[in-house]
């Protein structure tokens, strides 16, 4: 395995050499492979979701790509190299595993949870000493996906007691925040709906973290359905010789009830 990864190494070494390499790969620095690396890192997740087991080791290698070709352009510019992005994670995995590499004992997975984000909050104020007075919402990438963003910027600030102790006055927030855009759409203020509209959104991202549902997961399944019902939906207007636009919104709607009943019977 080693000898593998060495070759890897080796190869993204010859790839970006100045003299005879490639000269796209010559050309890319940190911020023109960023697009490559979230592409890769998706085409992964949909390898996992289709269950092709041959697909995921091939989507892993392209991934892996990235990390290799991220450390070559960092040793290039004398920051760090492969070796060190190994041994950061391998020193990260001991750290927050003491139950697994030293003596800890947790009972829970509450303990265990707890003892994580202990260790990584450790990490973050080590990480700033220098810096001052730090944000405990501090780390979060802004470049996340809305949903996962929201998410954990909310669990944060609950670890540090800013949360509701349970789920019944979020329902009630939920309510009173549909209320308030009900309110903007009347005001006819665009700018105020979209507002509000992000303040629902945020609301029922605390809800699913209230109800233990990750909410990008649960979004991305109910995309997925409506994606299939809308296909049934195609092609029962495409077997009547129509098109979409010429069917009333009440057929339409009609096939979707259709597709509910015959979508769940072949799961």
């Amino acid at each position: 395995m080693l000898g593998n990864t060495q070759q890897l190494l080796d190869l993204m070494v010859r790839l970006r050499h100045p003299q005879n390499g490639c000269p796209w790969d010559l050309k890319q620095d940190f911020a023109s492979l960023i697009p490559y690396l979230i592409e890769e890192a998706y085409e992964v997740i949909d390898a996992i979701e289709r269950n092709d087991i041959n697909d995921l080791r091939a989507e892993l290698g392209d991934l892996l790509l990235q990390v290799v070709f991220h450390a070559q352009i960092a040793n290039e510019r004398g920051y760090f190299d492969f070796e060190d992005v190994s041994q950061g994670i391998a020193d990260k995995l001991v750290r927050r595993h003491p139950h697994v590499f030293a003596d800890a004992v947790f009972h829970t997975d509450a303990e265990r949870h707890q003892a994580w984000e202990q260790a990584k909050a450790d990490e973050r104020q080590e990480k700033h000493a220098d810096a001052g007075q730090q944000s405990v919402l501090a780390g979060v990438a802004n470049s996340l996906p809305a949903l996962m963003q929201c998410e954990k910027i909310q669990d944060r600030a609950a670890q540090h007691g800013f949360d509701w102790p349970d789920v019944a006055p979020v329902f009630d927030k939920v309510l009173e925040e549909l209320d308030e855009v009900k309110e903007a759409y009347a005001s006819g203020d665009s700018a105020h709906i979209q507002e509000e509209i992000g303040d629902l959104l945020l609301v029922v991202v605390n809800l699913a973290r209230h109800l233990q549902v990750k909410p990008e997961i649960a979004l991305k399944e109910s995309t997925q359905k409506f994606s299939q019902r809308f296909h049934y939906i195609e092609q029962q207007v495409a077997a009547s010789g129509r098109q979409l636009k010429d069917c009333p919104l009440m057929e339409l709607d009609g096939y979707w009830h259709e597709a509910k009943v015959a979508l769940k019977k072949s799961d």
